[in-house]
């Protein structure tokens, strides 16, 4: 009798824990399965490198993120996975829309929690419908909104995961820091800390992208020299979104106690300001990159990603340079020793 009494309390709580977490059962189990099919439908790479109507130059494409994968582990010491032995083919569509949300006037990013990886401050759906969903949901909350498509991601391990077509498109050393930003993460992924994963991660790519491309093409290389603009534009685009943002947190405390209408009109000004100075910017690659918000400007949770992944680009730099004299290997060892990883 005791035993079935403990038994029903047992399951009593665990019913009541399903239903408690439904939602984050649900979500979890479509991410897992979103992940699963792609893995499932993947095809090992000799599938296309074997194929005469596949085209030579993204069979080229495969082979040097085969390259680019073994530099990563020769060279800077990040795991051996068996990732990037297959490739997924998407077909010319997107795979993954990322939600993220940030508080209106307060730059406070919203976070979901789940388990191993703690508080994220973003969520992914393979079905586009449910994304917009979510989007809009959360905007009827009140909550400022943003949806991205991730050139690619990680399952920090629990998968073997596959190239996707869509990478191959991008140019020699942005694939290249692409691919080492994803080893990365599953190298070392520290639990509730977003921030500091993802910007080592972008850490380790960019900058390793450069060595790769001299160990490869060569310092004067069409493929070096195409990266380093690359790079050059967006580091100051990156500057200047942060400071976009450090000015949005200084008028959002101005305007603290101003009514909810006129800190719309406030932050659109703000806003506006930000954007329109993008074309003093003197880009290489890209001319007036205001124009891809003539339609609509940006907004919180838009600045905010560039915390997440860019504002700690400094403090890893002066760490590898005056600790480790530059030595990425020493480094990345010094880091999965000091943090719990995944």
């Amino acid at each position: 009798m005791m035993i079935r009494k403990v038994l029903f309390v047992v399951l009593s709580l665990l019913l009541i824990m399903v239903i408690w977490n439904w939602s984050l059962i649900r979500y979890g189990v479509s991410q897992g399965w979103g992940q699963l099919k792609i893995v499932w439908q993947a095809k090992p790479l000799e599938t296309y490198l074997n194929d005469s109507e596949f085209p030579d130059s993204l069979k080229s494409k495969i082979r040097l993120v085969g390259e680019i994968r073994q530099f990563a582990i020769d060279s800077l010491g990040l795991s051996d996975t068996d990732n990037y032995q297959t490739m997924f083919d998407q077909k010319g569509e997107e795979l993954m829309w990322v939600i993220t949300a940030c508080e209106p006037f307060r730059i406070v990013p919203k976070t979901w929690s789940f388990p191993i990886v703690g508080e994220v401050p973003y969520k992914g759906y393979f079905v586009k419908d449910r994304a917009l969903l979510e989007r809009e949901q959360l905007m009827k909350e009140g909550w400022d909104v943003n949806i991205s498509n991730p050139g690619g991601w990680s399952t920090l391990g629990w998968f073997n995961d596959p190239i996707l077509s869509g990478m191959l498109q991008r140019s020699e050393g942005d694939l290249a820091s692409l691919v080492i930003h994803e080893m990365v993460h599953s190298t070392l992924f520290v639990k509730d800390s977003v921030e500091f994963n993802e910007n080592l991660a972008s850490f380790i790519g960019d900058t390793s992208a450069y060595r790769f491309l001299i160990n490869k093409y060569g310092l004067e290389s069409d493929e070096f020299s195409l990266y380093s603009k690359e790079e050059h534009d967006y580091k100051k685009y990156v500057a200047h979104m942060l400071r976009g943002l450090n000015a949005l947190e200084k008028s959002y405390q101005e305007i603290e106690n101003d009514p909810d209408e006129m800190k719309r009109s406030k932050k659109e000004m703000a806003i506006r300001k930000i954007v329109e100075n993008m074309d003093t910017l003197s880009l290489s690659t890209i001319r007036n990159p205001s124009k891809r918000f003539s339609k609509q400007l940006p907004n919180n949770a838009y600045f905010v990603s560039f915390r997440r992944y860019q504002s700690k680009q400094g403090i890893f730099k002066s760490e590898l340079d005056k600790k480790f004299k530059g030595d990425v290997v020493k480094y990345i060892e010094f880091l999965k020793q000091q943090y719990p990883t995944l």
